[in-house]
């Protein structure tokens, strides 16, 4: 996790917030973000409706308590302290029970600080299309654009099947991931962001076509090998995670054999004024 631009501001209303690497997700204060919908500049008292309307949501099995996490983040004594933080998606659950005439203007300035698919959840025909026009702008050629939404539609496979089998939250879904990408890739998602030079970007938006192809045989593979086996749990899916990325490391192996250059690039697509970087790739790190 990194403190980097820590605090946002609603309407006057601080709003701490952790950056998290290994799953590109902002995890807001839970806390912060009640004070701001029930407008309560009174910590205590907005640190009280929290742990009431926590309760009572835990008491309904509310899946979006569930997904929060307990992160330390700068208290208002100047001391890194525990609080519940959530990413936006549980945000945006959460926002829903509370009545506040705060819930849309809260979602749409979520929106404004990075999370424009918070308003695409009920149309994802909205969010690709955007998507798609995010990488033409960008100079994406219609090849690389077509391998992107593939990946991304064999990424939410695998996600919807691991939410059907007892893998909960953004950390659980982060830890699987970097198992399978350091298998098919030799290296963590942190050093493979690393190697392209990206601080907070998407590390799939700055991928060759070969590093996303192998991703997706990486996560096909897992998705495939988890239903065969009906992996349940961490366990047991980290186990499907390794034989899918062992698959897709097979490949990558034979690939590099035969073309003598590396399919881990530190090739990336930042512009041409900020730090865009062409390293050699470090593929199977130890």
């Amino acid at each position: 996790m990194t403190n980097e631009r820590a605090l946002a501001v609603f309407e006057n209303y601080r709003i701490r917030r952790i950056y998290d690497e290994e799953s590109a997700t902002w995890f807001f204060s839970v806390v912060d973000i009640v004070a701001a919908l029930i407008q309560q500049p009174d910590f205590q008292a907005a640190r009280n409706y929290w742990k009431v309307l926590r309760n009572r949501l835990k008491k309904e099995g509310s899946q979006p308590v569930t997904n929060c996490n307990r992160l330390k983040m700068i208290a208002e004594d100047g001391k890194m302290r525990f609080t519940d933080a959530a990413s936006p998606e549980t945000l945006l659950r959460i926002i829903q029970s509370v009545p506040s005439p705060k819930a849309e203007p809260i979602k749409l300035w979520l929106a404004k600080v990075g999370y424009e698919r918070l308003q695409d959840m009920s149309d994802p025909a909205r969010s690709l299309d955007r998507a798609r026009e995010y990488w033409q702008q960008h100079g994406r050629s219609e090849k690389w654009i077509q391998q992107r939404m593939m990946g991304q539609e064999t990424r939410n496979k695998l996600t919807d099947y691991w939410k059907g089998h007892e893998i909960e939250g953004e950390n659980e879904y982060a830890f699987l991931t970097n198992i399978i990408h350091r298998e098919w890739s030799g290296v963590s998602v942190k050093k493979h962001k690393e190697i392209k030079g990206l601080k907070t970007q998407n590390l799939r938006d700055h991928m060759s076509e070969a590093e996303l192809i192998f991703t997706a045989l990486a996560e096909l593979s897992t998705r495939q090998i988890a239903e065969s086996m009906d992996a349940t749990g961490m366990v047991e899916n980290a186990d499907a995670g390794k034989k899918g990325g062992k698959i897709a490391k097979g490949a990558r192996r034979e690939l590099e054999q035969k073309t003598g250059r590396s399919v881990v690039t530190g090739e990336n697509f930042l512009p041409p004024s900020g730090s865009r970087k062409k390293l050699t790739g470090h593929s199977d790190e130890r």
